[in-house]
C-alpha cells in the first residue's frame, strides 16, 4: 500500500519546489524623459521592449536608462539569470513631453539579444567596449551579423571571413562591432554606451541596416545611419567613415532588392569629402542576371569566405589610402 503514495508525494515534492517568479518591475519616467526600470527581487535580469512585443528570455537586457522624451510604449518582464523564470509583465505607456517630435523607432535607442544562446549581446558589448579601449583601434568596422561573421575577436560565432580578415586585418590595430540581429537602434545602443569612446580611430568602416529593411521604411533607415554617422562623428571627430551600400540579398531581384537599392540612394546623399566614403560593391556579388550564388552567399545573405574577400579586396586601395600606409 505503501506504493501507492509515491508518485502523489513526489508530485507535492516537485511543487513545493518550484522557484518563486521575480517580482514585477516598475518603470518611472522623469522630467527629461529618461525611463528607469527597477525590480526588488534581487539577482534578476530585467528584459523590455520599445516596440510593443512582449519581452520574452531573449528580449533586450535592462542595461542603462531609456531615453524616451517622444513618448511611447515600454514593456518589461525580470527573469531569472537562467531565464526560466519569469515576473509578471509592466506595461508603461508614456506621453511625449513638450516639444518632443515622435521618432522613428531607428532613432529609439535599445539594447537587444534575439541571437542567444549563440552569443550574449550584453557580454560583447563588454568584450568589444574593453577591447577597443585596450587596442586605441585605429581601424574599426561597425554593422551587423555580415560584420560579425568577418572575423576577429572575440570569437563568439562561427567566422566564415576569418581567414581572410586574418590576411588583411591581423597586422593592422583593428577591432570588430558587429553584432548579429542588431538592428540600427540597438548599433544606436552601442555607440551610445561606450564602444566607440576608447577608440582612436583613422578609419571606420560601416555596413548596418539590412536588418531593419523588413520592418522599416528605406526614409527610416538613413535616418538611423544618419543618426549613426553623426553619433561617430561626435566621438571620433579624427575618423574617416567609409560607409558601405547595404549589400544585396536573396537568391534573384525581387522587392527586398528593389526596397534596398532605394534606400542605398538615400546613403549615398551622405557622403562627405574628408569625412564619409560611400562606397557600394554589390554589384561585385551579383551574376549578369542579378543572382547571387550560394558560392559568395551561403544563405543569400551573409557572405562566404569567397564573399569576404570580394569585400576586402574591394575595400583595400581605399583603407591603404586612409590609414596612410601608402606613404610606407
Amino acid at each position: 500500500m505503501r506504493q501507492l503514495f509515491v508518485l502523489p508525494l513526489l508530485a507535492l515534492a516537485l511543487v513545493a519546489q518550484e522557484p518563486t517568479p521575480p517580482a514585477k518591475p516598475t518603470a518611472q519616467r522623469d522630467a527629461a524623459g529618461t525611463v528607469t526600470l527597477t525590480c526588488a527581487t534581487p539577482g534578476v535580469v530585467i528584459r523590455y521592449s520599445v516596440d510593443g512585443s512582449d519581452p520574452g528570455p531573449k528580449g533586450g537586457p535592462y542595461l542603462a536608462p531609456i531615453v524616451l522624451p517622444a513618448g511611447g510604449t515600454v514593456k518589461a518582464r525580470a527573469y531569472t539569470e537562467d531565464r526560466k523564470v519569469k515576473s509578471d509583465l509592466v506595461e508603461a505607456k508614456f506621453d511625449a513631453l513638450p516639444g518632443a517630435k515622435a521618432l522613428p523607432a531607428t532613432l529609439v535607442p535599445c539594447t537587444q539579444d534575439r541571437d542567444f544562446p549563440i552569443y550574449d549581446w550584453a557580454k560583447r558589448h563588454a568584450a568589444v567596449t574593453k577591447l577597443t579601449t585596450e587596442r586605441q583601434a585605429s581601424l574599426v568596422f561597425i554593422g551587423d551579423s555580415i560584420t560579425q561573421m568577418f572575423g576577429g575577436a572575440p570569437h563568439d560565432r562561427g567566422q566564415p571571413g576569418k581567414d581572410v580578415w586574418e590576411k588583411f586585418y591581423a597586422k593592422r590595430n583593428v577591432a570588430n562591432l558587429g553584432f548579429g540581429y542588431d538592428y540600427l537602434e540597438n548599433t544606436l545602443w552601442r555607440l551610445r554606451h561606450g564602444e566607440l569612446d576608447g577608440a582612436k580611430a583613422k578609419v571606420i568602416v560601416m555596413h548596418i541596416g539590412t536588418n531593419n529593411a523588413g520592418k522599416n521604411s528605406p526614409e527610416d533607415i538613413a535616418a538611423g545611419v544618419r543618426a549613426l554617422l553623426d553619433e561617430i562623428h561626435q566621438r571620433q571627430p579624427q575618423a574617416h567613415v567609409i560607409l558601405m551600400a547595404i549589400l544585396p540579398r536573396g537568391p534573384k531581384p525581387d522587392a527586398m532588392r528593389a526596397k534596398l537599392d532605394t534606400t542605398n540612394k538615400l546613403l549615398a546623399q551622405f557622403a562627405a569629402p574628408g569625412k564619409v566614403t560611400f562606397l557600394d560593391i554589390g554589384a561585385k556579388f551579383l551574376q549578369p542576371d542579378g543572382s547571387i550564388t550560394r558560392e559568395v552567399m551561403g544563405d543569400f545573405l551573409h557572405p562566404t569566405a569567397k564573399g569576404y574577400e570580394i569585400w576586402a579586396e574591394a575595400i583595400e586601395p581605399l583603407l591603404v589610402k586612409l590609414l596612410g600606409e601608402s606613404d610606407r
